[in-house]
């Protein structure tokens, strides 16, 4: 071969290449504390998108954040092309309602799939004598920080039973990646947290020192369930955590996957496609993915319009009609 022909071959690949590399699509997905289940369910999904990235040319990668709240923020000012969030957030968000009264509804918010269930969770010191959510008062508890869904849900219990912060002791707004530390060195009474289980946060909490989980059942969370369509009561089943052998009764809300209108159909397509297509390889990838259900998937928790790329993956699955 000549040299001219040669280095014409080199440059023809070269630029080849250099179209390909341009044509590659990074999305990213906001999620949570690395301790949560939302930071590893993140990454589940950029692992399945990923190894298919050389036939739909997308690039995903997974940013720790502050949570719910923040996700579907920065959906919003288009930071991030999708988020994990809990439903009563993605719901709040796409009505304008809450703690987004004053930017108002985001009505581009879209759902593509629901998740896992999430119970909210009391973690208490054994030495603390709470046993129930009443037995909080006067105490001292971290709330969770400003922009997570554990504080957003905090908020509604709080007002739901009628109390302020100033009915504890103490208030920190520790994030969760710092709580269960906290709880150990004897710097708070209790934490809470709305997570899927089973959770790394809460397993460290509950073998770094003795702690227990707390009941959150009362007429007034039961009324806060029946007014509310986002919320159910839930079970996390006794000994599943060191401290702890009988069933605990909560409330909880669901995680779900959301994006935005702005966002392609194709990208939300491909990125829905690469998880129920390998549903079984995404339920193993985390305990608390394990009992997913393709149908409820398309439903539960979704209060925002499905993304046309979700809708079209899933008429084309038989998901829905």
């Amino acid at each position: 071969m000549n040299k001219s022909l040669a280095t014409g071959i080199m440059g023809a690949a070269l630029m080849l290449g250099s179209t390909a590399l341009a044509q590659e699509t990074f999305i990213s997905i906001g999620t949570g504390g690395v301790t949560g289940v939302y930071y590893p369910a993140g990454g589940a999904i950029c692992r399945l998108v990923n190894r298919d990235r050389a036939e739909h040319g997308i690039r995903c990668g997974v940013e720790s954040t502050g949570g719910s709240v923040f996700n579907v923020n920065a959906i919003r000012s288009g930071e991030l092309e999708f988020g994990v969030a809990q439903s009563d957030i993605q719901y709040h968000s796409f009505n304008g309602s809450q703690q987004f009264e004053e930017t108002g509804a985001f009505e581009g918010l879209r759902a593509v799939f629901s998740l896992h269930p999430e119970p909210f969770t009391v973690v208490a010191r054994a030495d603390a004598g709470i046993t129930s959510f009443e037995d909080l008062r006067g105490k001292r508890v971290n709330i969770g920080n400003p922009g997570s869904g554990q504080r957003a849900t905090m908020d509604v219990v709080l007002e739901a039973m009628g109390w302020t912060v100033d009915d504890f002791s103490q208030v920190s707004e520790l994030p969760p990646a710092e709580q269960a530390l906290a709880l150990c060195d004897n710097n708070i009474d209790a934490m809470v947290y709305t997570v899927g289980h089973p959770s790394g946060a809460i397993q460290e909490a509950t073998t770094a020192c003795d702690s227990v989980l707390v009941n959150v059942d009362n007429d007034a969370i039961r009324q806060l369930v029946e007014d509310r369509p986002y919320y159910r009561m839930a079970t996390i089943p006794g000994g599943m955590y060191r401290g702890t052998s009988e069933d605990v009764t909560t409330f909880g809300v669901g995680a779900t996957f959301v994006s935005s209108d702005s966002v392609s159909e194709e990208i939300v397509y491909q990125v829905t496609k690469a998880i129920f297509e390998s549903l079984d390889q995404f339920r193993a990838l985390h305990p608390a993915l394990g009992n997913l259900n393709a149908e409820e998937m398309v439903n539960d928790g979704n209060s925002a319009p499905l993304h046309p790329g979700a809708e079209r993956y899933f008429r084309e699955a038989g998901l829905m009609e």
